[in-house]
């Protein structure tokens, strides 16, 4: 009898959690297929079209310092970057993340913000690799390098290294869902949860910060620094929401996410558009996208 209580007990909040969430199957057959033609799935997979797109719109994205699409033009290209004390490498049609190295310069070494050196050669390989489509949709890419992102002091007081970003997902032109993600030691700097990141919920009305997450469960505070992060406001929300409303608006796929960072000079700047936001959004707010969706008043 009381294993028969449980059992009810277990699909009953199975089913109220199926009224509540999408998984990868129902993103795709209900908000990817219906709202974002594939058509204009370049504009957010390739980089460059992206960061055209957003100039054309006056939005805020990281200066472009070289784009390199040939093997014989690495070597050449990378010597002019040596003026920079600090910059981003990323492929242009990178997926999840992969690819993208943020490195700064420590008497004249490259390192990377968690400490890993990056001598000469590894870099001109790291870049030869991008060329190859090791880390794109495609067999080939280009490589853009550009700004490094200088988070300003609430970030840092946190974590120093790396940047984190913010993910909104919109919803034909309405943000809807906001996670930040924080880079950890495991993550090696990278804001990426997949890579060993935090997430972090956000209430999408003023911008304060919620419960962390990592797959083994919610806390409070930065796994690495113990500094405590919930009920902290996130700087110039307000104005990273404007920003992902005038993008959504104007972008042809009506489902998506845009990751946003804060940095100290130019304050909020768009970093990506994605085509297929991920589902993990859910469990780091504890919200589910259908159910939000379903209670929208357009």
């Amino acid at each position: 009898m009381v294993n028969s209580i449980k059992m009810i007990k277990r699909i009953k909040e199975y089913l109220n959690l199926e009224n509540r969430i999408v998984g990868i199957n129902a993103r795709n057959r209900q908000l990817i297929y219906p709202n974002n033609p594939r058509k204009d799935f370049a504009l957010a997979n390739d980089k460059s079209l992206t960061k055209k797109f957003l100039e054309e719109l006056n939005v805020p994205i990281p200066p472009t310092y070289a784009i390199i699409s040939e093997v014989g033009k690495i070597g050449e290209t990378w010597n002019q970057m040596q003026e920079q004390n600090a910059l981003a490498i990323k492929p242009a049609n990178g997926k999840g993340g992969g690819g993208i190295i943020v490195l700064k310069k420590i008497n004249n070494e490259w390192y990377s913000f968690s400490g890993r050196h990056y001598s000469y050669k590894k870099i001109i390989r790291h870049i030869a690799n991008i060329l190859f489509g090791i880390y794109s949709f495609g067999s080939k890419d280009t490589v853009i390098i550009e700004y490094c992102i200088q988070p300003p002091e609430f970030f840092t007081s946190i974590y120093k290294k790396g940047v984190p970003d913010v993910r909104i997902i919109n919803y034909q032109g309405i943000p809807i869902l906001a996670m930040m993600r924080y880079p950890t030691n495991n993550s090696d700097g990278k804001a990426n949860l997949h890579q060993g990141a935090i997430g972090i919920a956000i209430d999408i009305k003023t911008g304060v910060l919620g419960k962390g997450y990592n797959y083994k469960g919610y806390f409070s505070q930065h796994p690495d620094t113990g500094i405590v992060f919930e009920g902290l406001t996130i700087p110039q929300w307000q104005k990273m929401i404007d920003i992902s409303t005038l993008v959504s608006k104007h972008f042809p796929l009506k489902y998506n996410g845009i990751d946003i960072v804060v940095d100290k000079d130019m304050g909020p700047v768009i970093m990506e558009l994605n085509a297929r936001p991920g589902i993990e959004i859910q469990n780091v707010t504890q919200k589910g996208i259908k159910e939000i969706i379903e209670n929208l008043n357009f």
